[in-house]
């Protein structure tokens, strides 16, 4: 295995590795700190991360806005807070070596002053920003008024040249680096296109390539590229090392890190991860984001798969096709469904499927009268988490909504995140994790159950497995 030459990220010199940044309350400060304590990367989540009272008991995200809009206004107040709370946190635990970025969703709701908040407070203790989950374009405008480094996450040179044409060209001097996440290997939400198969992984090597190509062509052929998605031992990817045609690589790390002991996620879900076996990560569509996700298979993931299934299609008057009566609704209103869907429907009612909702696309989906109201309060209780809600219908914008129906195949993310985060169990909520964490099972260093620290975990990437 080669010797990993330390390399600059922003502004001081490193290990190449990087700890990548997951959601609410899982890349927290202590675990970041440690990242950085080590000499290399830390990245704590400013995705509603969590705060603390005076004396340091955790504040328990508690919505009372009448409105969305008051509850979304809320919710920048909290993310602030929290945001602000990791970041002294890992500065406290790093004792002044590495380097620590914040990781922010630009698809997330208010995104712009929830980073604004949270870098106008920590000055001199955040030296970067990662961002990814959409087309982040304001975020080098942001850095660069904070005077701090950006490193924007992209799938792909064609998202990376667009974000670059647009804007990133007026800030190079703050372009720390960029991240290449795997769209078919890495954790939580992907970057695949309309134009790419999911069933379809592609060599991740032609793509980063063609990413550094670009950024020659541009005068930038020097930043780090930071790979994310699909790294677990660094023997795999020894060629990346010190490739002249790669030019200076960094490696994420996003699903090893949750096995660490300064990991804050469940001891449920640690047990979970170190016996998954290959598959049982699922690259599924059902997130209100509208992005493709990977995430454990568990009772969550199959009951919204389920719920899919249970699906016909409707008309409002009757076609060829939509001929037989179907009543929906208090005051039973007719629809009209196929006869052959018809008789399914009458089935799956049969079955205690007997709640009809409606979705945005001319379908209805059958569930239970006791998951139809639970769907139906997660709506009403919105707090605007995303930029733009698939399930809810919210939208951050003068009207407050995307225009279309809530979609009763999604469910509430920031709700399940939140559960997941703080003790509510593992198999009935999203757990998020990279395609590559069925290797816990059997990779030799968790053997017996082993829970490394953070250092140990550093040390042990640095020989290459």
């Amino acid at each position: 295995m080669k010797a990993l030459n330390a390399i600059k990220v922003s502004g001081r010199e490193v290990l190449p590795l990087v700890e990548g940044g997951k959601g609410i309350s899982v890349s927290t400060g202590e675990s970041s700190g440690a990242w950085a304590a080590a000499n290399a990367v830390g990245t704590f989540s400013g995705v509603n991360a969590d705060s603390y009272d005076a004396n340091g008991k955790l504040i328990v995200q508690e919505y009372k806005g009448k409105t969305r809009q008051e509850r979304h206004n809320e919710l920048i107040e909290f993310a602030i807070q929290g945001g602000v709370a990791q970041a002294i946190k890992a500065h406290e635990v790093s004792g002044g070596n590495g380097r620590i970025h914040v990781n922010v969703l630009w698809e997330m709701g208010g995104a712009e002053s929830i980073l604004q908040g949270i870098l106008e407070k920590t000055k001199g203790i955040v030296h970067g920003v990662t961002c990814g989950a959409g087309m982040p374009y304001h975020v080098a405008e942001i850095a660069a008024r904070y005077n701090i480094f950006y490193y924007p996450i992209v799938s792909s040179a064609r998202a990376f040249r667009a974000l670059w044409l647009r804007s990133y060209h007026k800030f190079r001097d703050l372009l720390g680096g960029v991240v290449y996440e795997d769209p078919w290997l890495a954790g939580g939400h992907n970057g695949l296109s309309n134009s790419e198969n999911p069933e379809s992984p592609e060599n991740p090597y032609p793509r980063v390539l063609a990413l550094r190509k670009f950024m020659r062509e541009n005068g930038i052929g020097e930043i780090p590229i930071i790979v994310a998605g699909g790294v677990w031992w660094l023997s795999e990817w020894e060629d990346w090392i010190d490739n002249k045609e790669l030019g200076p690589i960094c490696f994420q790390f996003g699903t090893r890190p949750l096995l660490t002991k300064e990991s804050p996620v469940l001891e449920a879900w640690k047990d979970r991860l170190l016996n998954l076996k290959k598959g049982d990560v699922y690259l599924n569509r059902f997130s209100p984001t509208g992005f493709y996700s990977s995430a454990v298979r568990n009772a969550f993931l199959q009951e919204l798969k389920e719920r899919s299934e249970r699906q016909i299609s409707y008309s409002v008057e009757k076609t060829d096709t939509h001929t037989s009566e179907f009543r929906t609704g208090p005051v039973g209103k007719p629809i009209y469904v196929s006869p052959e869907d018809l008789i399914r429907a009458k089935e799956w009612i049969a079955a205690g499927f007997d709640r009809p909702l409606r979705t945005p696309d001319d379908t209805i989906i059958f569930v239970t009268s006791e998951r139809a109201g639970e769907i139906l309060k997660d709506q009403m209780a919105c707090m605007g988490c995303l930029s733009s809600c698939l399930f809810s219908n919210w939208a951050q914008n003068e009207a407050g909504t995307t225009g279309r129906k809530p979609d009763p195949r999604s469910f509430c993310i920031q709700k399940t995140l939140q559960n997941i985060s703080h003790d509510n169990g593992v198999e009935d909520q999203l757990m998020f994790a990279g395609h590559n964490a069925y290797r816990f099972a059997s990779d030799p260093f968790y053997a017996n159950g082993f829970i490394p620290t953070t250092r140990e975990l550093i040390e042990r990437i640095k020989t290459g497995y």
